[in-house]
């Protein structure tokens, strides 16, 4: 069984910045690559970034990039997303997402808010 599970969002100031994690489980981690969405108040779910199941590869969303960061520890099954310089319409539901077995799953999310 698929198990995402995100931890770390906050409340931050703008220009602040916070650590996502994400751990995994129930699927060979190092086999699938893994994702960072994101879902503001009245808005649809937008992926972030997405790492190859390596690390050897990322992708960003250009309202990110430059900012944030994504990575991987495939001896723990855990994904990150260091966000730097952190604006307020950053906010958002931060979700973990993998593809298995041609499905989206997706954690519970953790809340980011960025205002002063």
């Amino acid at each position: 069984q698929v198990q995402l599970v995100e931890s770390g969002g906050g409340l931050v100031q703008p220009g602040g910045s916070l650590r996502l994690s994400c751990a995994a489980s129930g699927f060979v981690f190092s086999r699938n690559a893994m994702s960072w969405y994101r879902q503001a108040p009245g808005k649809g779910r937008e992926v972030v970034a997405t790492i190859t199941g390596t690390g050897g590869g990322t992708l960003y969303a250009d309202s990110v990039k430059g900012r944030f960061t994504i990575s991987r520890d495939n001896t723990k099954n855990m994904v990150y997303l260091q966000m730097n310089s952190l604006k307020p319409e950053d906010t958002a539901v931060y979700y973990c997402d993998t593809i298995y077995a041609n499905l989206h799953y997706w954690g519970q999310g953790t809340q980011v808010t960025v205002s002063s």
